[in-house]
């Protein structure tokens, strides 16, 4: 019998998901590996060679190291799961002028979901991944927070997480740096893995072109969007776009048209195919609204509390208020913030807990 227990870790084949599970293998975890097929990239009509954690050689890279290391590995096909909710929803944002986060949609409805069904079906009692970031507990309650490596911490796309998730979920890498786990890679003898390069792109758009992803699967697209027009703030038209699902707030470059100086997306309304520009400070904003709320630290998130407030993944946040008005959230900016962007994740933090999370719905003006 193992020392903690039965652990099903999701292997993707690289560096992270591999160093976890076999750490836990020598902790005395009995490690049962997994890894899930989400997407065939053919399937998309890019060109690009299948890479990261859906190519063969990924699957390969994982079964190998459970051979190595003498535990059980499963391949599971999530495709039609995966399609459904994630890629549809990736679609439908676009379409409806906002920039969705389809990371986070993934690991609170898919990836944790399989997951833990998996782990019923074959007796394990915890599920193990390579992010990084810790899990805490206080008042009876899991939390995330922040991983010692500021630069790959991830609990910014962990926020979605159940608490019957937390209570069985495993992150051995959240107390380590990255080069930490290179080393560890090294140590095990697996000089290969230690070099692996890392991967940024969305699974399902590995060449990083999400508007031909949306070209190829949306029918027609183009020549739906296409025709309108680039406007300022007061509505004066400065120009003709190829539509707008394919900007997003804060986007300078790739515009198609010149201005002799910078300019930026600072609005999109799909309802006119209009897209708004403007210089920097034009994306500035002291407040926004978010939704689908997921509390973590605390059962609801207290009115009136102050926290650090992340929009984006790489972003450094920003001190805020957060005022609960129904099932929404008020959160208004100690200092102004630029590029908020309506479908993005809005992350809140107590020191380097997360308090909870939700969906941008909108943004306001700092007049």
């Amino acid at each position: 019998m193992s020392k903690h227990g039965r652990v099903l870790v999701a292997m993707s084949g690289g560096i992270d998901s591999t160093v976890a599970a076999m750490m836990l293998h020598e902790e005395g975890y009995e490690v049962v590996g997994i890894t899930m097929k989400t997407w065939d990239y053919a399937n998309s009509g890019g060109t690009k060679k299948e890479t990261g954690c859906c190519s063969l050689d990924s699957i390969n890279d994982a079964r190998q190291v459970s051979v190595d290391m003498g535990f059980s590995h499963f391949i599971v096909d999530i495709r039609e799961e995966f399609g459904d909710y994630v890629i549809d929803n990736f679609v439908d944002e676009y379409l409806a002028g906002r920039t969705p986060n389809p990371c986070v949609l993934c690991n609170t409805h898919i990836k944790w979901s399989a997951l833990l069904k998996r782990a019923d079906a074959l007796d394990c009692e915890f599920i193990a991944t390579g992010h990084y970031a810790l899990i805490n507990e206080s008042n009876g309650r899991k939390y995330i927070t922040r991983s010692v490596d500021d630069q790959k911490d991830q609990s910014y796309v962990l926020w979605g997480l159940s608490q019957e998730c937390l209570q069985r979920s495993r992150f051995p890498l959240g107390g380590y740096t990255k080069p930490e786990v290179r080393k560890m890679a090294l140590d095990f003898g697996y000089e290969s893995l230690s070099k692996k390069a890392e991967s940024y792109e969305i699974c399902f758009v590995p060449d990083n072109d999400y508007r031909g992803f949306l070209k190829r699967r949306v029918d027609g697209l183009e020549e739906k969007v296409a025709g309108g027009h680039f406007v300022n703030a007061k509505g004066e038209i400065l120009g003709q776009h190829q539509g707008y699902p394919f900007y997003t707030i804060g986007q300078r470059k790739g515009l198609g048209v010149a201005f002799g100086h910078p300019m930026y997306v600072t609005e999109i309304q799909p309802d006119t195919n209009t897209v708004v520009l403007g210089p920097e400070e034009e994306l500035v904003r002291n407040g926004m609204m978010v939704g689908k709320l997921n509390p973590m630290k605390y059962a609801s998130i207290p009115d009136g509390m102050e926290a650090v407030t992340k929009v984006r993944y790489r972003d450094q946040g920003a001190m805020s208020t957060l005022q609960n008005q129904g099932d929404q959230l008020y959160v208004e900016f100690h200092a102004n913030v630029k590029g908020v962007a309506p479908g993005q994740s809005a992350v809140f933090y107590e020191g380097d807990d997360v308090i909870g999370g939700g969906i941008i719905y909108g943004s306001f003006d700092s007049q």
